[in-house]
């Protein structure tokens, strides 16, 4: 079975996201109808990407101080940080070459 996404947290999130790689996060809920539609596309994105980027969830009801911290309000959204920092947007289901070209164009 391919990498899965990376269970993010307020507590591991600064370590998480000071990789030397892209990072990628969806900030999720699990009664968000539209992020059960992107939850697949990110844990695809996982295996894909291995060793390339690092892919990962935040649940925004168990981590509200990261979703506070990047004023997240309506989810999905999904974040592309490189070197720590937010360098990418998207809020809502994106069909998964849209996250594609997005992870594509910071490891550029």
């Amino acid at each position: 079975m391919a990498n899965k996404a990376i269970e993010i947290t307020d507590a591991n999130f600064d370590e998480i996201i000071n990789s030397d790689k892209p990072v990628l996060v969806d900030f999720w809920a699990e009664w968000c109808g539209p992020c059960r539609m992107v939850g697949p596309i990110v844990e695809e994105l996982a295996g894909e990407y291995e060793g390339k980027a690092v892919i990962g969830k935040v649940d925004v009801d168990a981590n509200p101080q990261t979703s506070a911290k990047f004023g997240i309000r309506s989810i999905p959204t999904l974040l592309v940080f490189k070197g720590g920092q937010v360098v990418d947007k998207q809020v809502g289901a994106v069909p998964k070459n849209v996250l594609s070209q997005k992870l594509e164009a910071q490891m550029a």
